[in-house]
């Protein structure tokens, strides 16, 4: 893989978009954000991105369906999720459901970077 890894934001709160993906783009990475389980899904193919990085409390589709749909078309896809309100085990869930890695709100920019990092593989 060359060049920096494009990563496709998903949260619903503008505000955490909009801190996550300053903090993503400070560290190198191309990022493509949007508020939407729905759009998220449509934006996928079209841009295949390296990361999914989701938020897993949204409004339906939440984040464990796009999370489902995404491993299920996507298998080889990186998705990282995040979540301020789901904490210890079931954050933990999204593994079942396919995620690479799991991080709770508020995180630091250097520990979304670090993380990001470790689910690339870089």
């Amino acid at each position: 893989m060359t060049g920096p890894a494009h990563i496709l934001l998903v949260d619903d709160d503008r505000h955490v978009v909009s801190y996550l993906k300053m903090a993503l783009e400070e560290s190198g990475y191309n990022v493509t954000a949007t508020t939407s389980g729905k759009e998220a899904m449509a934006v996928i193919p079209r841009s295949m991105p390296d990361l999914l990085l989701l938020d897993l409390n949204m409004p339906k589709p939440d984040g464990f369906d796009l999370l489902k749909a995404a491993r299920s078309r996507y298998p080889r896809l990186k998705i990282l999720v995040i979540s301020g309100y789901l904490h210890g085990d079931l954050l933990e869930a999204a593994k079942m459901f396919g995620a690479d890695g799991t991080l709770e709100k508020p995180v630091a920019a250097d520990a979304l970077a670090r993380k990001v990092r470790e689910v690339l593989g870089r």
